[in-house]
């Protein structure tokens, strides 16, 4: 039993800075690695970025070198930090916990301007 909750999104301007929020209910967050998905427009959902429970990161190559994403095993939460973003950023971000299938409502990103 998981719940995940995402916040964060919102307008920014090409170049502009955004973090995103995930809240993982349940007791399994400390020791599952989480990762932060995207879907575009009429584009299949990607996972751009993985945080492993030990803090292991991986990053889509699109977005290395721009995004960060970290956790907070005590708030139960991983965040999503995204810096210098594009106009190919924008999407619905989700979170999702491996081997869980739930996925939050997602958080709208959008960037133009």
């Amino acid at each position: 039993q998981v719940q995940l909750v995402e916040s964060g999104g919102g307008l920014v301007q090409p170049g502009g800075s955004l973090r995103l929020s995930c809240v993982v209910s349940g007791s399994i967050f400390s020791r599952v690695a989480v990762g932060w998905y995207r879907q575009a427009p009429g584009k299949q959902r990607e996972l751009v970025a993985r945080i492993s429970s030990g803090g292991i990161t991986r990053y889509v190559d699109s977005v290395k070198g721009r995004f960060t994403i970290s956790r907070d095993n005590g708030r139960n939460t991983v965040y999503l930090q995204m810096n210098n973003m594009k106009p190919e950023d924008t999407a619905v971000y989700y979170c999702k916990a491996d081997g869980y299938d739930p996925w939050g409502q997602g958080t709208q990103v959008t960037v133009s301007s």
